[in-house]
């Protein structure tokens, strides 16, 4: 019985990018990269299914700007409040 490998993220990458491209048969990829043309296919069918996802992350950047750029705006807002406050507080107090 062999011992299960365990491939890096990176590897998986490059196999499945050559299987992608088609330019050879799944048999002919896992020959030359030692990996079982089964699971060629596995990684092929993931990367496909998961690849909506990669273009949507540049949407989700763009709102998580505009929602971190409304978080400073609150908090500067806060920070403001809060010095008024004191100004308030060291005033009554005779500071």
């Amino acid at each position: 019985m062999k011992i299960k490998k365990k491939h890096s993220n990176d590897y998986k990458a490059k196999v499945t990018i050559v299987a992608l491209r088609e330019d050879k048969t799944l048999t002919e990829i896992a020959s030359e990269y030692g990996v079982h043309p089964i699971q060629i296919g596995k990684w092929k069918k993931t990367a496909v299914r998961n690849m909506p996802a990669v273009f949507d992350q540049k949407g989700n950047s763009e709102s998580s700007e505009k929602e971190h750029a409304e978080l400073i705006e609150k908090l500067y807002a806060k920070i403001g409040a809060v010095e008024v406050e004191n100004d308030w507080l060291k005033k009554k107090l005779g500071l």
